[in-house]
């Protein structure tokens, strides 16, 4: 399996976090740029970047699953997390990558008009230390 190849797909990411309640887990659409993930943060929305915050041990896990065509890859991470300011580029090339690259069909209430409210938008970048890349595909009966 080729992990580049892989990270290009749309496929969700589960970002884990600790809080002090334990354990927290969130699914993220992702970027792979620059040797890290990047995931798109709606402040009024989420409270992840906090708990990245105040600790950046983090890990991300990502799952191709396709019954029919015995389809079964996995990569995990483990790795550090960091808040960073919005980059308005960056956020297209990861709505691009889910959406397609037309903006005038991506839902312009949720997506486009957004963009351009960057005082509620963030990233969180995620640097992987350790990899754990598996297929484990099968053939379907």
């Amino acid at each position: 399996m080729d992990l580049e190849e892989f990270l290009t797909r749309p496929l969700f990411a589960h970002l884990a976090t600790s809080s002090e309640e334990g354990a927290r887990d969130v699914p993220l659409w992702f970027l792979w740029e620059s040797d890290a993930l990047w995931f798109i943060v709606v402040v009024s929305e989420n409270t992840f970047q906090q708990r990245v915050q105040q600790d950046a041990r983090t890990a991300v896990g990502i799952v191709d699953f396709d019954v029919e065509n015995g389809l079964v890859q996995h990569v995990s991470f483990r790795g550090r997390a960091t808040v960073e300011p919005w980059d308005f580029e960056r956020a297209k090339r990861v709505l691009a990558k889910y959406l397609g690259n037309d903006m005038a069909k991506w839902d312009q209430e949720r997506f486009v008009d957004g963009l351009n409210q960057p005082d509620d938008w963030l990233f969180v970048r995620f640097e992987p230390e350790t990899a754990m890349i598996r297929d484990q595909s099968y053939f379907p009966s």
